[in-house]
């Protein structure tokens, strides 16, 4: 038991390590092109629908293939980001329990 959550811990670490390669590839791709044509937003238009769509989209009409492609990739990778932490926490307690 206590190998194969060493070895779930270390598969664990080398998928973050690929999410941290998909991120840069990804999601720099979409922020070169909104940071190069000054299109700007915060944190708060992430998560609020409603507020991205009347202060943002429809500032930026031209740009909302990218900025819907930033946003979506971000929330993608944090969600995918919690959950491989949540499990390497979970594995590690069990760990020290064994």
């Amino acid at each position: 038991m206590g190998d194969f959550l060493l070895f779930l811990m270390i598969g664990i670490f080398v998928a973050l390590l690929f999410l941290n390669i998909y991120v840069r590839v990804k999601v720099l791709g979409f922020y070169k092109v909104l940071v190069q044509n000054q299109v700007q937003f915060d944190t708060s238009h992430f998560f609020n629908k409603s507020k991205m769509e009347k202060e943002v989209l429809s500032r930026y009409p031209s740009y909302r293939r990218e900025i819907l492609g930033f946003t979506s990739h971000i929330k993608t990778s944090l969600g995918i980001a919690v959950v491989l932490i949540v499990i390497i926490t979970l594995a590690g307690y069990i760990l020290k329990q064994l």
